[in-house]
């Protein structure tokens, strides 16, 4: 497993982040204990990390509050800053497109997917572009595209699809790009990565919104090469 350090930026889209808030621990499912919004019949995972014990030692790539088991042929791309070294993003990457990972603090039992859709909706709106709910594997999802300029100098459609699972104080979002992104046949085998994430949310008070920490993984996983 490939991993490049990146001083620049990686690709990313619906940068709108979670509105920042005290954690409550409400809007639990007094039925069920599931949190608010979530598809009791929805796909298993993604994962807690106190429900998946050794996780890391599992084959799991370990970047602190994230745990990923990416497929054959994905190349696990993280932003790195060079000054402090700290994980600022994690990409995974093949020919057909891409998928980005990033993990939130949110409050016990709430449901702060469905909170900050309309916020990155707004998002893509103000910037020229579209974002549509629909249902999709792991529950409510947006399918977004934007008009962006190509390096040809013409103006095309980048489509991109986002997925949003809430957890025990801990929302995951990921972000597909390219194929991925628009064609079902393509999306399996990245909506399979997104199912078998591990998120480490820690015990630590956080503020809702806020993003959890990446790190480097454990020098025996790690593989750099220049980037090229």
């Amino acid at each position: 497993m490939k991993f490049r350090r990146k001083s620049a930026e990686a690709p990313t889209e619906a940068a709108t982040d979670p509105v920042e808030g005290a954690d409550p621990g409400v809007g639990e499912d007094a039925a069920t204990g599931a949190p608010a919004g979530t598809d009791p019949g929805a796909a298993t995972g993604p994962h807690d990390a106190d429900d998946v014990p050794g996780a890391g030692a599992d084959g799991r790539i370990d970047l602190g509050a994230l745990l990923i088991a990416p497929r054959d042929g994905m190349e696990v791309r993280l932003q790195v800053d060079e000054e402090t070294q700290a994980v600022q993003a994690v990409l995974l990457a093949a020919e057909e497109g891409a998928l980005e990972l990033r993990a939130f603090a949110a409050p016990r039992g709430g449901d702060l997917w469905g909170e900050v859709r309309p916020a990155i909706a707004a998002d893509f709106a103000q910037r020229g572009g579209t974002a549509t709910e629909r249902e999709g594997r792991f529950g409510t999802e947006l399918v977004c595209a934007l008009t962006v300029q190509m390096p040809d100098g013409q103006t095309g459609t980048q489509p991109s699809r986002i997925i949003g699972v809430n957890g025990p104080r801990w929302m995951l979002r990921a972000t597909l790009l390219g194929r991925p992104a628009f064609e079902d046949e393509t999306a399996g085998p990245w909506e399979d990565v997104v199912a078998d994430v591990v998120v480490r949310r820690g015990g630590e008070a956080m503020p809702v919104g806020a993003e959890l920490p990446l790190t480097l993984p454990p020098r025996d996983q790690l593989v750099e090469r220049p980037l090229g």
